[in-house]
């Protein structure tokens, strides 16, 4: 899931994303107001957009929602089904899973609210799932391609952050996150996306190993004995 060529890259800007992902989590702690800088991007007392973005964040927003969620996830998979990549699809699974898990958990240990106390913020899991959905497919894409290192690490990237800003923007604009929940979340996705496709990798790795040693040996070293016990037979014999 990983191509070679990007995961020194890859894996070095997702450590960094871990990081700041504990050091929001760390400042944010049990928080329940905007920081400085997310009181300067957007007022957290209403909603900052007026028609038609409105309509634009509602329906960018849908897509995070479970409705909207589930129509892109069935969509992506049989496209995986389709192409007959069956790891793609478990990469697929595995990775929007464990973002959701992630973020889940995230939340309820930070504790970060907004607009009341029942609200946990901290990370935007509507922003970790668009930029999983959108960091696998890159992954996927650039695997197929085969694309070097600069290229490949520029289109993951890319789309990674172009899906985090759209539904970060959606979140923030409607009042549902802070700007620091939508950063959140994006360096969320990138740290378990990566792990994620390091893990397949290293499974479908050591699978492959396996019947490699045990059957591709044997066959071979019996039919040579057999070869050998036949020609000292026929020196026998004449």
């Amino acid at each position: 899931m990983l191509p070679p060529a990007l995961r020194v890259p890859l894996g070095v800007a997702a450590g960094l994303a871990g990081l700041v992902v504990l050091a929001l989590g760390l400042r944010y702690a049990g928080d329940g107001g905007p920081g400085r800088v997310d009181g300067w991007l957007v007022p957290s007392t209403a909603d900052s957009v007026r028609p038609p973005w409105r309509y634009a964040a509602l329906a960018v927003d849908f897509l995070g929602e479970p409705g909207g969620a589930a129509v892109l996830m069935v969509t992506a998979l049989a496209g995986c089904l389709l192409l007959r990549r069956p790891r793609a699809a478990v990469f697929l699974l595995a990775a929007t899973g464990l973002t959701v898990a992630t973020t889940t958990l995230l939340k309820h240990l930070v504790g970060r609210t907004i607009h009341g106390a029942g609200n946990l913020s901290f990370p935007s899991g509507h922003t970790a799932f668009a930029t999983t959905l959108a960091l696998v497919a890159a992954l996927l894409l650039a695997g197929r391609r085969g694309l070097g290192r600069t290229a490949g690490t520029l289109l993951v990237l890319g789309a990674g952050l172009a899906a985090g800003l759209a539904m970060g923007w959606a979140e923030v604009a409607l009042g549902a996150h802070y700007a620091s929940d939508a950063l959140g979340g994006w360096c969320t996705a990138l740290a378990v996306v990566h792990a994620t496709a390091w893990l397949i990798d290293r499974a479908a790795e050591r699978g492959a190993a396996r019947p490699g040693t045990g059957s591709a040996t044997r066959p071979e070293s019996g039919t040579a004995a057999r070869g050998v016990a036949g020609r000292s037979r026929h020196g026998r014999g004449v």
